[in-house]
């Protein structure tokens, strides 16, 4: 039998307050996953071992809000997160996490009804806005078994909700739990995606870029939208050509036309993070890079390189097709978009509205809300 995790266990209030049975317990780990006991969260606190304990939980307070990285200095996608998953079974040598959660233990919030409820009620208040919600903030959308089929409920209830989308972002290749529900178009499935180079060494326990490929194509034809991130993007030796092969592998692969917005960002972290790093990952190169220090207290490369590996990606991508879909950065100043893109958006707000203008242009069957610019202005001048 199967060992994923060291342990399993369930949270007594998931089966009382949160009306879950034993049965249905036992079919989010699925046939193949190890022996589960009632108790509460162990709350570890070592990195790698909370990785391996997987907690089963109901929902405490309110999961779903704005990202917690906007930041109205910067020009930010301004999406929603449902905080679902907490921690994740890969071990990326730059994750934040590691520097981030108090209590490692691998948590998942199995009473996905009421997770839904609070979205829908969230998003009634504004039916005019196309709501963009990620699952990914703390943690990989379908990194494991339980995780994966647990964000099945999930794009079945977004299928009825006219003015939203689930994102489900990935470095892994598990999709098959997903490609038979009734997602209505409403759920995109994302790739963090960077060379094979760098995924062999900074990127643990992922699947390589082949097997995410393969994965993307399961999903495009399952009738999903795809979203690529090309984050965070690493400078290293020959980074130019792996790039350019990167790209060329994915839409030899994928047609553009399932492709319904890329973003790109430089690798970036807090000086604390940088020493988490080199003691947690004492082989991994990414902190020997000229860096400087944002005021957001971020490290990343200087301006100049930023720019040229950004102009060299998108010159990529434009040469393989994918000139027609939403192309962004994440987290960078109006000044950087001014000196990547004839045309940037202007304020959070516009990005926004570009989201939806873009998706309205390009997927039309999917009938989402006419998208009105000084909503969008508006909404977020309240950020």
């Amino acid at each position: 039998m199967k060992k994923e995790f060291s342990g399993i266990t369930v949270d007594p209030e998931l089966l009382s307050v949160a009306n879950i049975t034993v049965e249905q317990v036992d079919a989010l780990l699925g046939p193949d996953q190890s022996a589960w006991k009632i108790a509460p969260s162990p709350r570890l606190d070592d990195y790698r071992e909370g990785k391996r304990h997987l907690h089963i939980d109901c929902k405490r307070g309110e999961l779903f809000h704005l990202c917690a990285s906007l930041d109205t200095r910067y020009i930010c996608c301004s999406t929603h997160v449902a905080a679902h998953v907490s921690n994740c079974p890969f071990e990326c040598t730059y994750c934040f996490l590691q520097n981030y959660l108090t209590d490692t233990t691998l948590t998942l919030v199995a009473n996905v009804q009421a997770v839904l409820h609070e979205i829908e009620a969230g998003i009634r208040q504004q039916p005019w806005r196309l709501f963009r919600i990620g699952t990914w903030e703390l943690g990989d959308s379908l990194g494991t078994g339980p995780i994966a089929t647990s964000a099945r409920r999930l794009v079945e209830g977004f299928s009825g909700f006219p003015n939203a989308l689930l994102k489900l972002r990935t470095k892994g290749a598990l999709v098959e739990p997903l490609l038979d529900a009734d997602h209505g178009g409403r759920t995109v499935i994302s790739w963090t995606v960077n060379p094979d180079e760098f995924i062999s060494r900074e990127e643990i326990g992922t699947a390589p870029l082949s097997r995410r490929i393969r994965a993307m194509k399961q999903a495009a034809e399952a009738g999903y939208l795809i979203g690529l991130h090309f984050d965070p993007m690493v400078q290293f030796d020959g980074w130019q050509e792996a790039y350019k092969r990167c790209v060329q592998q994915i839409f030899e692969t994928i047609s553009p036309k399932d492709v319904c917005w890329i973003s790109i960002g430089a690798l970036r972290f807090n000086p604390e993070m940088k020493r988490k790093i080199e003691i947690n990952y004492p082989r991994s190169r990414i902190t020997a890079q000229e860096m400087v220090l944002g005021d957001d207290n971020k490290l990343r490369y200087v301006r100049p390189v930023r720019v040229e590996m950004y102009r060299h990606l998108i010159g990529c991508l434009i040469e393989a097709g994918a000139g027609c879909c939403l192309i962004y950065l994440c987290m960078e100043r109006p000044n950087v978009w001014q000196a990547v893109f004839e045309d940037p958006p202007l304020s959070i707000g516009e990005l926004d509205y570009r989201f939806a203008v873009s998706l309205k242009r390009r997927f039309p069957g999917l009938d989402l809300p006419d998208p009105v610019l000084d909503r969008y202005l508006t909404a977020a001048e309240g950020v």
